[in-house]
């Protein structure tokens, strides 16, 4: 058990830890634990931001002294004219402001999130947080033989780190901020506070309202580890993001601290590492005219200063690593890539006072893609080059360029134009979105315009060094971001090219050419708006789409809703929504599990005053038992499934969660007769097994009719072990491969083989490969993965299958 409540040390984290410190905690805990050179530090977990917004209470006087004149125009004075007078906390306020903000209003949108971070910011973090912090900061000290109580500390990176209630597989990558060089009690105290409103930056808010987070549910940990002095330092992919050759590793290095790479206020070498050969295929050596170093007036903070100035003229164009160091950084990315069993996407850097390499960071690449060969075109007298860069996402983009050299001009760039800038920053995703092509003067394949191109699909083209200044505003131009250049004019070949391409269906997948297994891989659908997304990722279909986000949406409790004589504007909700997936994935099948949201989150809407207060609601009135109860909730949902059937959806089934007993199997079935719906004929009609008591009486069930049934071992694994998966005091205890739980997947499987009915999974683990592995080998029909997990579950899966294949030859053979 951990000595603190708000805080986690890496050695007490792993990849499971997501829900409690992000991606980026849980990531660098792992990492550690793996052996990987990680600078060491903890985390101030998630639950400390969420106890910050929820008790911290300010009144709206306090609000008018903190904001001023802010507080006086606008959607805030509107709030606060209509608040109540006591006290509200910090939450409340904040839902307040963001419930009334337009995000496509560009401007609203970086003035009402500013006000936001204003108000968090001018808020003193609680002492039972603060004193955490100060003695695990003090105890990091005491590592490196610091005397913090005599004023001597040790430098740290502070790094934002979210993570969303109920979606631990959301990605939040890059949105909040990082502190470097914080030194000191308060300067750390505020920065981590500065993290937490980070949380509430313009593209970070955008981000969320677009993907249909609730932004009630988000929350962020701050990360604070030690600081790498970086003499050198950078990023590396694993597979070479534009060609997307997985035996090629790309590395970007350049002199100080990493932010001048991953910003792209540095164009920085790159350096093509052939894996196994350790062959250094490729080298551009760029020149670094910039570094990020400590902040020499302050002794804290870093600041950005000319390379020829701070090192000397001659470290401009002179190689940022060795070719020890190149093969070194190779190795170590390939080590780490075999751990995930995944490509990554890695920040290093070499520390300048101990010479040794670290790794400061590792993601998973998100933006393989699968490309042709084609043979080089030939260049005609209309297509004439005017500008020279990093082909860095692949494509052919055509419009009039649109100068960006200021975030509050993003509004300039409409659909279909050519953005030109600087350097790009995640302020400035909402007009690459409308973007046709994008070009920066600054930047390697690895920096952020690169990154969020290949994202999106846009072509882009990095480190020109002259665009801002050789194009010109209203120019029409043509990017082909696969070649690296830019054309005068709309050459037409090469965009019809394009537009014939797309209409063939060349559409972006996630890595590679889809793999065939006897197990089907599945994806979970948590809402709509994902759905095409989901679709891309090329699963088997939707072995889990969930009903509490479409249902929580109406902004007020289903039942009142239907109180009130609005049952079919609920069930239109539904329809629609579960329409949404059905569509992006016909043919293939779509498993929607009926409403699971327990009484706390129905508490929080309009008309739910009603709700029991349950001392565990994991426990408590949900799922099936609750929808038993209210039929008039069940009958909603199966009216909209009857509504899509008559359209002619033959791909749905049906999903009882929670279920204990045959007879719950049973009148789920009369309830959906009732309104039409007829199991086995219009849909398939399947259970969750997440309690021991359906894994137990699983052949009682089957003999109710079912078609399928899906693994929800989220819940099971709580229930098996007796561990409140919200208690972070036990989760560590919490282990989906526990012997017990393993048993009783694999005895329901092999009963499920014997009637007939189809098995899968749709829990958490389902994205775990080590689980992967072991469902294979139990024999299960297919498994449903998170969407960013698809690809690597789909290897997992057909390597797994052909090690079978081989056992049993080799046997054969004996």
């Amino acid at each position: 058990m951990s000595e603190y409540r708000f805080i986690r040390w890496f050695e007490e984290l792993g990849k499971s830890d997501v829900p409690l410190v992000g991606g980026k905690g849980a990531n660098l805990g792992e990492l550690t634990n793996a052996g990987i050179p990680v600078p060491p530090g903890f985390c101030v977990t998630a639950e400390a931001y969420k106890y910050f917004v929820n008790n911290v209470k300010v009144s709206k006087e306090q609000i008018r002294e903190l904001l001023g004149e802010k507080a006086e125009t606008g959607v805030l004075a509107e709030i606060l004219a209509n608040a109540p007078e006591e006290e509200r906390t910090l939450q409340d306020w904040i839902m307040d402001i963001v419930s009334r903000t337009n995000v496509d209003d560009s401007r609203e949108l970086l003035d009402n999130t500013a006000l936001i971070r204003e108000l968090i910011d001018s808020m003193p973090m609680p002492e039972e947080i603060a004193s955490e912090v100060l003695d695990a900061y003090h105890k990091l000290c005491q590592r490196f033989n610091k005397k913090p109580e005599e004023g001597e500390f040790i430098y740290v990176a502070v790094r934002s780190s979210a993570t969303a209630e109920d979606l631990p597989e959301a990605s939040f990558a890059g949105q909040q901020e990082t502190y470097l060089d914080v030194y000191g009690d308060d300067d750390l105290l505020e920065n981590v506070r500065k993290c937490w409103a980070s949380l509430w930056t313009a593209r970070a808010t955008f981000y969320r309202a677009k993907q249909g987070f609730d932004h009630r549910k988000v929350y962020l940990s701050a990360v604070v580890q030690k600081m790498v002095n970086s003499k050198t330092s950078g990023v590396m992919f694993t597979a070479n993001p534009v060609t997307n050759d997985r035996n090629e590793i790309m590395i970007n290095a350049a002199w100080g601290l990493g932010e001048a790479v991953v910003s792209g206020a540095v164009t920085p070498d790159e350096y093509i590492v052939e894996k196994g050969t350790w062959k250094i295929k490729e080298k551009y050596i760029a020149k670094k005219e910039v570094m990020y170093v400590r902040n020499p007036e302050t002794g804290k903070g870093t600041v950005l200063v000319k390379v020829a100035d701070h090192l000397g003229p001659e470290w401009v164009e002179k190689q940022a690593l060795t070719d020890e160091q190149i093969v070194e950084v190779a190795k170590m990315g390939a080590r780490i890539e075999e751990h995930y069993q995944y490509p990554q996407d890695i920040e290093w850097a070499y520390d300048a006072d101990d010479g040794k390499l670290y790794i400061v960071q590792s993601r998973p690449i998100t933006t393989l893609k699968e490309t042709k060969t084609e043979e080089a075109e030939e260049v005609t007298e209309e297509m004439e080059v005017i500008l020279k860069g990093l082909g860095a996402s692949p494509g052919i983009g055509a419009g009039k360029v649109v100068i960006v050299l200021d975030v509050n001009d993003i509004d300039k760039v409409k659909e279909g134009d050519v953005l030109v800038t600087t350097m790009t920053n995640p302020d400035m995703v909402p007009a690459m979105k409308r973007a046709s092509a994008i070009v920066t003067d600054e930047g390697g394949r690895t920096c952020h315009a690169a990154i969020v191109g290949r994202e999106l699909g846009i072509p882009t083209v990095v480190g020109t060094k002259e665009a801002t200044k050789k194009l010109k505003d209203g120019m029409l131009v043509t990017v082909d971001g696969t070649r690296g250049v830019v054309y005068k004019g709309i050459v037409k070949s090469l965009v019809k090219k394009e537009e014939e391409e797309k209409a063939a269906g060349g559409q972006v997948v996630v890595a590679g050419a889809p793999l065939i297994t006897a197990t089907e891989v599945k994806v979970n659908v948590s809402m709509p708006e994902i759905a095409e997304r989901a679709a891309a990722t090329g699963a088997d279909g939707v072995g889990l789409l969930r009903a509490e986000h479409m249902i929580l949406s109406i902004g007020a409790h289903p039942v009142k809703f239907i109180k009130e004589g609005r049952e079919e504007e609920l069930v239109e909700v539904l329809a629609n929504g579960i329409r949404k997936v059905a569509e992006a994935f016909y043919p293939r099948r779509v498993w929607y599990r009926t409403l699971d949201a327990p009484t706390n989150e129905f508490r929080e809407l309009p008309g739910g005053e009603d709700e029991p207060i349950e001392r565990n609601p994991m426990l408590g009135w949900r799922g099936i038992r609750r929808g038993l109860d209210q039929p008039e909730l069940l009958r909603a949902e199966f009216k909209a499934i009857k509504k899509l059937v008559d359209e002619g959806y033959d791909n749905l089934g049906v999903m009882l969660p929670l279920v204990s007993h045959p007879e719950q199997v049973r009148k789920a079935k009369e309830i959906a007769l009732s309104v039409g719906l007829v199991p086995h004929k219009d849909v398939e009609w399947g259970v969750m097994v997440e309690t021991p008591a359906s894994a137990i009486i699983i052949e009682e069930l089957i003999k109710e009719g079912l078609d399928f049934i899906s693994f929800g071992t989220n819940d099971l694994t709580q229930y098996t072990l007796a561990i409140d998966r919200d208690n972070e005091r036990v989760f560590k205890l919490y282990d989906e491969t526990h012997p017990a739980v393993l048993k009783l997947i694999r005895d329901t499987i092999k009963v499920c083989k014997k009637y007939g009915v189809e098995t899968s999974i749709c829990g958490q683990a389902g994205s775990d490969p080590k689980m992967a592995r072991l469902l294979v080998r139990m024999g299960i029909d297919s498994i449903s993965a998170n969407p960013d997990a698809v690809e690597l579950i789909r290897k997992v899966v057909a390597r797994e299958e052909a090690r079978i294949r081989l056992e049993a030859a080799r046997k054969a053979l004996e």
